[in-house]
């Protein structure tokens, strides 16, 4: 189970009194995470989620809540920090930083078909457009001088073939560097794989999991998206699915010239990112009780990225 930090009734009765949200039915940790410690939690009034923040500065704390609250205040689905009787909405709990937020209702599709992709698609861009004439800044700790350190550190540790796959697409990243940079801004999910989406049938419900939310180019939240939600059984692109979601995105908010010019190296730099990722949270991990998402999946994903048909909607 991903509970990094073991939590206490008492200290979790404690935690829960400044709500004022009745008495605690129920609480259990929730196995799928690998970064934070989560809890479902069953209060007189309602079913809430508790996380304990196990990475990250603290004071990025205010704007992952800032952030949350402006697409909750854009009728978004999304999470938001409850505040206590203090009208704090950051606390602690066991030494970590502490959320207590509103459970969303659905459940997460593991074979999204067009019309699931199509919101998703519409619900990306809903996000981006409520926050780029208003950007809320932070730099990823997953950006590209990330990738290109981390990538150039691994490297020693991959097989031949692995390297022959890593070690140009680092070329490719560190060659169009200040075009990525360059590209369109917003505040991006930067995370929305298919377990981050819930969905009532073919509704979408809710978006979770904003912990890895940052500022930047748009395209690249994009391109993090359809890498998983658009998959064909070999881990290339579905096109059908891929053209519903960027279709839905562009109806709302459409793509500029150098966007479409970079699309397809965005698409391999979503790859590494979670390649590079995973490979290291399985060797820090290995050995524990912890969620870890398998490595080679990426590693797959960006061999068949290396040829894109997938073209965005741009109209000239």
């Amino acid at each position: 189970m991903s509970v990094f930090t073991p939590v206490t009734r008492p200290e979790l009765e404690t935690f829960l009194a400044p709500y004022g949200l009745g008495r605690l039915l129920d609480f259990q940790g929730i196995a799928a995470g690998t970064e934070n410690s989560n809890f479902f939690v069953s209060l007189e009034q309602g079913e809430y989620v508790l996380t304990l923040v196990e990475r990250g500065p603290v004071e990025d704390m205010p704007f992952f809540i800032e952030l949350l609250d402006v697409l909750h205040d854009a009728d978004m689905p999304v999470p938001y920090a409850l505040r206590g009787n203090d009208g704090q909405g950051l606390r602690e709990l066991c030494g970590k930083p502490a959320l207590l937020q509103p459970r969303l209702s659905g459940k997460h599709i593991k074979a999204p078909n067009n019309q699931h992709c199509a919101q998703v698609g519409e619900l990306l861009a809903h996000i981006h457009l409520a926050t780029r004439e208003r950007i809320i800044e932070r730099r990823t700790d997953r950006g590209i001088d990330w990738m290109l350190q981390s990538g150039a550190e691994l490297l020693a540790g991959l097989s031949a073939e692995q390297a022959a796959l890593l070690t140009p697409a680092l070329d490719e990243i560190a060659a169009h560097k200040a075009q990525i940079l360059a590209l369109p801004k917003a505040n991006l999910h930067a995370d929305l794989f298919r377990d981050n989406v819930m969905f009532e049938g073919t509704h979408l419900t809710g978006v979770i999991d904003f912990y890895n939310a940052c500022s930047g180019p748009m395209l690249y939240d994009i391109a993090i998206t359809v890498n998983d939600w658009c998959l064909d059984e070999q881990g290339g692109i579905d096109l059908p699915r891929a053209q519903a979601l960027l279709g839905a995105y562009a109806a709302l908010r459409p793509f500029s010239a150098a966007e479409a010019e970079l699309w397809p190296v965005m698409l391999r730099v979503g790859c590494v990112r979670f390649w590079l990722s995973r490979l290291i949270a399985a060797r820090e991990f290995a050995g524990m009780d912890v969620t870890i998402h398998d490595p080679r999946e990426f590693e797959v994903r960006l061999a068949q990225r290396q040829q894109v048909a997938l073209k965005l909607p741009f109209a000239l």
